[in-house]
């Protein structure tokens, strides 16, 4: 799930992908999604707000967060670090934050 603009979710191939909008979450912050995101056992957080690890106590979220790190939130700016995501999600343990660059 993303709290930046939706990468197409037909991209993350392989995985059930939902949004902040779908779930009707929008109004949260980022510490409530990433609680409400663990209790209903979303096995990652995906978000493209580079200071959340500085603001959040990551070591108690049992989610995968992976950070992506583009030039803005544009679908266009994002859609080139889906390879990096799709093998950040393979790899990544829970409770582990992990950063996709461009």
């Amino acid at each position: 799930m993303s709290s930046c603009r939706v990468i197409s979710t037909r991209e993350i191939v392989g995985h059930d992908v939902s949004t902040v909008q779908a779930e009707g979450w929008a109004g949260l912050s980022n510490g409530a999604l990433l609680r409400v995101a663990a209790e209903r056992e979303f096995e990652a957080f995906v978000t493209a707000d580079q200071n959340l690890q500085f603001q959040q106590n990551l070591r108690t979220i049992v989610l995968r967060v992976i950070v992506l790190h583009s030039l803005s939130n544009a679908i266009e700016d994002l859609s080139p670090l889906v390879p990096g995501l799709l093998a950040v999600l393979e790899d990544a343990m829970p409770g582990e934050i992990r950063h996709v660059h461009a």
